[in-house]
């Protein structure tokens, strides 16, 4: 299997298991367990801002999780870069028509780049190739 490209959505609802999506999330989690995941630092901002005020053991099991995701050696998190960041900002301009956010612009830069497969937990909970 190649690499999967995980989204905020996906840790967020792995995450918790009052979130509507975390079943999902949890069987698409089984199903990836030998398949190389990549996210970014800046997937990882927007998910930790996401339960930065749900309280204190919603923050702190997100801030474990944060900190497990950089000692797991299947997971690649794509650094924050000028480049990066450029790369999302131009995608961002260029598609006005969209309500996509920059995290997920520079997301789609990183998935483009490296011909990654993507968890979407929102339709039949993945794009995957399982």
């Amino acid at each position: 299997m190649r690499g999967v490209f995980a989204d905020a959505s996906y840790w967020v609802a792995l995450l918790n298991p009052h979130d509507q999506l975390h079943r999902r999330a949890r069987a698409l989690a089984g199903k990836l367990e030998n398949a190389d995941l990549v996210t970014t630092e800046f997937v990882l901002a927007e998910f930790l801002n996401f339960y930065a005020p749900r309280g204190a053991m919603l923050r702190s099991a997100a801030a474990e999780l944060a900190t497990r995701m950089f000692e797991d050696p299947r997971l690649e998190i794509v650094p924050s870069s000028r480049a990066l960041f450029a790369a999302g900002l131009a995608l961002y301009r260029a598609r006005r028509d969209k309500r996509y956010s920059l995290t997920d612009c520079i997301s789609m830069a990183v998935m483009r780049g490296r011909a990654l497969d993507h968890v979407d937990l929102r339709r039949c909970s993945t794009a995957v190739n399982l």
